[in-house]
C-alpha cells in the first residue's frame, strides 16, 4: 500500500446558490471521480429550503409555509438551510491510501463535529455532542441543548462523500420552527447572532473549511483503523 499523502482537499466558494443544481452537482461530481480526483470542499449559502434524508418522515415538515421542501440522499431527517448559514460540502473519497488505512464514517463524522467544535471555541463558543444526534449543541448557560449545527451525509460503496454540515451565524430562525428540526419534536435552535457573537459569514466559512482540512489531515496521518467499518451516516 502507497503510503503517500493525499493532496489538500480544494476549496470552492459557491456563493450564494439555489440547492437543487448544487445538490446534482455533488452527484455528478461524484459519479465522475476517479481514485486520482482531488478531494473538494464546496463553501455555499443557500436561499431558503428544507432537505429530507433518505430515512425522513415528510410528516416532520410541520409548515412549510412558502419554504420549498427537496428529497436528498443523504442520511437523517428534515433539516433547514437559509440566509447567513454557512454550508460546506465534504467531496472526499475516505479510501485514500494511508497509514492505519481507510478512514471509516464514524471516525469521518467526528472529525467533521471536532471542526464545528474547534470553529466555535474560537468564538468563545462551547459546542458539544449529543450521543445518537449528530450535530453540534450549545453546552452551557441558558441556551444548553440547543442546535447550532447540523450534519447530513452520503457515503457511497465505494467510499465517497457528499453532501456535509452546516453552522448557523446569522439567521432568520423561525423557519427551524416550522419543522421538527432533524425529527425531534421542540428541538431549540440557535445561531452564533443568538449567542451574542456576530462574525462576518465569510469570516466562519474560512474559519471552518481550514479546520476540516486541519482535522481531515491529521486523520490522514493518525488515525488507526478501528475494528468495525460504519459506511453511513
Amino acid at each position: 500500500m502507497s503510503l503517500n499523502r493525499p493532496a489538500t482537499p480544494l476549496i470552492r466558494d459557491l456563493g450564494r446558490a439555489d440547492y437543487e443544481p448544487t445538490f446534482a452537482a455533488m452527484r455528478a461530481f461524484t459519479d465522475a471521480r476517479t481514485p486520482e480526483t482531488r478531494d473538494e470542499l464546496w463553501i455555499v449559502e443557500h436561499p431558503p429550503v428544507f432537505t429530507l434524508g433518505l430515512g425522513a418522515d415528510a410528516g416532520h415538515v410541520l409548515a412549510p409555509h412558502d419554504v420549498p421542501v427537496i428529497q436528498t440522499d443523504r442520511g437523517g431527517e428534515v433539516t433547514y438551510h437559509g440566509p447567513g448559514q454557512v454550508v460546506i460540502y465534504l467531496l472526499m473519497d475516505l479510501r485514500r491510501n494511508k497509514p492505519g488505512g481507510k478512514l471509516y464514517a464514524r471516525q469521518f463524522v467526528e472529525k467533521i463535529e471536532q471542526a464545528v467544535i474547534d470553529v466555535l471555541r474560537a468564538y468563545n463558543l462551547a459546542g458539544e455532542r449529543i450521543a445518537g444526534a449528530p450535530g453540534i449543541y450549545i453546552a452551557d448557560g441558558a441556551r444548553k441543548g440547543a442546535k447550532i449545527a447540523a450534519l447530513g451525509l452520503k457515503v457511497r460503496g465505494n467510499g465517497c462523500t457528499y453532501h456535509g454540515v452546516s453552522l448557523n451565524v446569522a439567521m432568520d430562525l423561525a423557519p427551524f420552527t416550522w419543522i421538527n428540526p432533524c425529527g425531534y419534536s421542540g428541538l431549540a435552535t440557535v445561531d452564533m447572532r443568538t449567542m451574542g457573537i456576530e462574525p462576518p459569514l465569510a469570516d466562519v466559512q474560512g474559519a471552518l473549511a481550514h479546520a476540516l482540512i486541519e482535522q481531515l489531515t491529521a486523520a490522514v496521518e493518525r488515525d488507526p483503523a478501528p475494528q468495525e467499518p460504519n459506511n453511513s451516516n
